[in-house]
């Protein structure tokens, strides 16, 4: 588990892809601190697992379903990704729960500048629209963000300065593609109001019974 707080920007050494899988190698320094083989370490917000370490970076194994959801797959050597260790227990919670689990990748329409802030506006598809709110949270590349609005096809977001010098973002422009992860919440709540819709459904199609209503109420 994440908090979205990102602890260092890191860059790509090198992206190996065979097939719709491969390896990552990335540079970093800080994350590595206390950091062992088979932990956990977040690069633009995709949960990756440490395979080989050395004095200034690790490498990591990604599979083809983390290909498909997010962009890590688009990266060459040089970019400059967002990172952080998975959350320890009796760490300070900055952000939002981030499970470090893609639901897919936005691409970014606009950034504009309002006083101390950029709002930055990310086109999204509707199956992660639906489950984003305002005043809600979403982690975008990594970065735990407060939803600014919501709109038919996008939604905004403005940022602060500490978050735009310490992360990739404002470093992104119009066209780029962004990870995007829904609130972990909503994502529960969603899938268990869908079962109990079922349940529902299914229950008026055979008949209230009291062993369909217990059931149902347990």
């Amino acid at each position: 588990m994440f908090t979205g707080i990102i602890e260092e920007v890191g860059s790509i050494r090198m992206v190996s892809i065979e097939g719709s899988s491969g390896k990552v190698s990335v540079k970093a320094r800080k994350v590595l601190e206390g950091t062992r083989i088979g932990d956990s370490i977040g690069v633009n917000g995709v949960c990756l697992t440490v395979i080989a370490m050395g004095k200034d970076g690790f490498t990591a194994d990604v599979m083809a379903e983390t290909v498909r959801r997010s962009n890590l797959g688009q990266l060459k050597a040089g970019d400059r990704v967002n990172l952080e260790r998975a959350m320890a227990a009796g760490g300070r919670f900055g952000g939002h729960i981030v499970s470090g689990h893609i639901d897919g990748t936005g691409i970014i329409k606009s950034c504009r500048r309002e006083e101390n802030a950029v709002w930055v506006t990310v086109v999204a598809p509707k199956e992660i629209l639906r489950l984003i709110m305002e005043k809600g949270s979403v982690c975008i590349d990594g970065i735990s963000l407060t939803v600014a609005s919501v709109g038919q096809h996008s939604f905004q977001v403005s940022v602060i300065p500490h978050t735009g010098e310490e992360t990739t973002l404002l470093g992104k422009g119009p066209g780029e593609t962004v990870n995007l992860e829904n609130d972990i919440i909503g994502k529960y709540v969603e899938r268990l109001m869908g079962i109990e819709r079922e349940r529902c459904e299914t229950t008026q199609e055979d008949g209230l019974t009291m062993d369909a209503l217990k059931e149902f109420l347990s």
